[in-house]
């Protein structure tokens, strides 16, 4: 089981960032991004749902961010726009080991989700 992400970086306010996570040796129907602060807990950015394709991204980063796959090259894809200082994170990717359903899947909450990358920092100034 492999979860590789790239992307990060330094950005000023209002920039943009495209993340990645090339995945590999499992099968899963939720897989998503999450961020995790110094001195906060880990959230949930967004995941997506293979059943019906379906993307949920957290209120905060509505309209701003973006997730997709790449079938293809089973990789999972955010879309950062309008960078603010509060994202300003290691954002980590993951994925559920079972299948789950989508309200599952949408409700993001982090000890659902057994495979992790080992994370790629975004800093916002």
């Amino acid at each position: 089981v492999q979860l590789v992400e790239s992307g990060g970086g330094s950005v000023q306010a209002g920039g943009s960032l495209r993340l990645s996570c090339a995945t590999s040796g499992f099968t899963s129907n939720c897989m998503g991004w999450f961020r995790q602060a110094p001195g906060k807990e880990r959230e949930g950015v967004g995941t997506f749902y293979s059943g019906g394709d379906r993307t949920f991204i957290v209120d905060s980063a509505k309209g701003r961010f973006a997730i997709s796959l790449d079938k293809d090259k089973n990789t999972l894809h955010l879309q950062m726009m309008d960078l603010k200082p509060d994202d300003t994170a290691m954002y980590y990717c993951a994925a559920t080991r079972y299948y789950i359903s989508d309200a599952v899947c949408a409700r993001m909450y982090h000890p659902e989700f057994d495979y992790w990358g080992q994370g790629t920092q975004v800093t916002v100034s």
